[in-house]
């Protein structure tokens, strides 16, 4: 299992799974994160907070906690 807290910058990766429950997970849903749809991961902060991706066609930042809950492939 791979998450997207531990994609590097540059790399594109494809949703495989989003854990967590309720409003967390719908939040997640809402922003455009869904099963199936690329990412790619423009860069991480020095710290790995917060992560800036790319996801249908806007940026979008994650807080590494809600990041580690997005399975990639």
């Amino acid at each position: 299992m791979r998450t997207l807290r531990s994609v590097k910058p540059g790399e594109t990766v494809k949703v495989s799974k989003i854990g967590g429950e309720g409003a967390l997970k719908r939040r997640i849903m809402d922003m455009g994160v869904t099963k199936g749809v690329e990412i790619y991961v423009r860069k991480v902060a020095p710290f790995g907070d917060p992560v800036e991706i790319t996801v249908r066609g806007y940026e979008l930042s994650v807080r590494k906690e809600d990041a580690e809950i997005i399975e990639v492939c």
